[in-house]
């Protein structure tokens, strides 16, 4: 990543000496101490402290390999280069690349340099090489929507019976999986890993990095259909997820969800659906909302146990359920998992609820699919008690060719059920949205639509008043969540 991208933690892992990096990755050491120790991991520039491996990411716009001067200067401890170390040749030409792993390093120099093929393949080898050293249980999540909020779920119910390991925010592409799998410590017990897929191919290769022994699928949406072709697509690479599972594991499926409900799985897996209804072999009945936070009966295996959950929405309950069939078949005590789950508030810019000046404020901004948006209006509709409910809507991305359709479905879902007062749209396809509550009959939305986010805060800071509800709800590159922080007051 380059300095100028967006901003990523360094993680933190176990200590390395170099020589253990070197071999994990098949690397050669070019300079440096191979005994010297690795604490972090970045591939961000700007974010490496002491004991930090630079990875420099090749991307479409910018080549990393520019910074490893600065990466040096701010006292990283080593970095991987897939250009050689041009100091080092200018001095006395390049280590003979038939000659051992170590030959040609400079115990000298403070700053090791690392030779591998490519960076991005090195670090996966470096993340495969922290899951061998780490052999606990990992549960995957995979989906179209709600894998964060599965994942933190899933967590939350297994640390009624475990220390448990998580992704960190969101880091569950090709990159980030193995920056994930480095920072698990010998102290965690079980983990649950997230797994993104956007383009073909990408999911045997994460699923082979992490190697879960459960597989955990939310739904099968439209997210990433322009680059996946279509549903049916969508669910045949996120099946890959099973490519590195060991036999004998299981296979978690939302059971209300049409293309998962009897998709197959491997020879030798186990398939649990988990649902609204008996036939899953995990369910909830006896649904109520309390103030638009869930109320319900879970029954999993035969065990009844009440679930009183503290996150708004129908839809949470889902959620929950796979997270208690998680822990049920980890062995966890499920009225122990209930009760974790209770303590669950959310994850931030995910359909998170805050007061203030009298407003509430539904920050749910982090990102957006057509399920997701109608799921956060539906949050906004049962707000009853409100004097005003206004949807700030924006773009969603990555609809492919069928997005202004997409986007007009979410303007008619908003009008025919009433789920706003008011509607701000921010960007063209949003204007879709807009287009969408006009067409249909009845609607009685007042619409406001926007090309610039500074005129729609304005616009909007001096629309709202004290007994409105406000959602926010867009794709992450449309940036809402700068508007969901200042008027929820985490701006400040």
């Amino acid at each position: 990543m380059s300095a100028s991208a967006g901003k990523v933690d360094g993680i933190y892992m176990e200590e390395m000496k170099i020589r253990e990096i070197v071999d994990a990755v098949g690397g050669k050491l070019l300079r440096g101490d191979p005994g010297a120790l690795v604490t972090h991991i970045s591939i961000d520039s700007r974010d490496v402290p002491e004991g930090t491996l630079f990875v420099p990411i090749v991307g479409e716009r910018t080549d990393a390999h520019r910074f490893l001067a600065d990466v040096e200067k701010a006292g990283a401890a080593a970095a991987f280069t897939a250009e050689g170390d041009v100091s080092l040749k200018a001095a006395s030409g390049a280590a003979d690349a038939a000659g051992p792993a170590l030959e040609g390093a400079a115990p000298e120099t403070g700053f090791a340099l690392i030779a591998v093929d490519d960076t991005l393949k090195a670090l996966q080898a470096l993340g495969a090489a922290c899951r061998r050293r780490r052999g606990i249980p990992l549960v995957g999540v995979t989906g179209s929507v709600g894998k964060t909020t599965t994942r933190e779920m899933i967590a939350a119910a297994l640390s009624a019976g475990f220390r448990v390991y998580r992704t960190p925010g969101n880091h569950n592409s090709q990159i980030g999986v193995p920056l994930t799998l480095s920072e698990i410590s010998a102290a965690d017990e079980i983990g649950v890993i997230e797994m993104g897929v956007s383009i073909p191919g990408e999911m045997t290769r994460i699923s082979s990095l992490v190697k879960p022994d459960a597989a955990v699928f939310t739904n099968i949406g439209v997210s990433h259909i322009e680059m996946l072709g279509s549903q049916e697509g969508i669910l045949k690479e996120k099946a890959h997820i099973q490519d590195g599972m060991p036999e004998g594991s299981t296979v978690f499926v939302n059971g209300e969800d049409p293309l998962l409900r009897n998709c197959p799985v491997r020879e030798g897996f186990r398939r649990v659906r988990y649902g609204l209804t008996d036939d899953c072999e995990a369910y909830a009945e006896n649904v109520t909302l309390d103030h638009g936070c869930p109320r319900f009966t879970a029954v999993v295996n035969g065990k009844r146990i009440p679930v009183k959950l503290s996150v708004y929405g129908k839809h949470q309950v889902l959620n929950a359920m796979a997270a208690l069939a998680v822990a049920d078949a980890f062995g966890v005590d499920l009225h122990g998992a209930a009760e974790k789950l209770s303590e669950f508030r959310g994850y931030r810019h995910r359909q998170q609820i805050f007061y203030r000046d009298g407003v509430t404020v539904i920050d749910d901004s982090y990102n957006a699919s057509p399920d997701s948006m109608r799921a956060a209006l539906e949050i906004l509709g049962e707000m009853t008690d409100a004097d005003v409910r206004t949807a700030v809507l924006a773009d969603m991305k990555e609809l492919g060719d069928g997005a202004p359709e997409m986007h007009r479905g979410i303007g008619r879902f908003l009008a025919e059920g009433r789920k706003a007062d008011v509607l701000f749209t921010l960007g063209p396809l949003a204007e879709q949205i807009a287009a969408g509550v006009r067409e249909t009959e009845g609607a009685d939305v007042r619409i406001f639509s926007f090309t610039d986010r500074d005129a729609l805060q304005e616009a909007l800071e001096r629309f709202t008043r004290p007994g409105h509800a406000v959602l926010f709800k867009g794709s992450n590159s449309m940036k809402l969540s700068v508007l969901a922080d200042r008027m929820s007051g985490n701006a400040e």
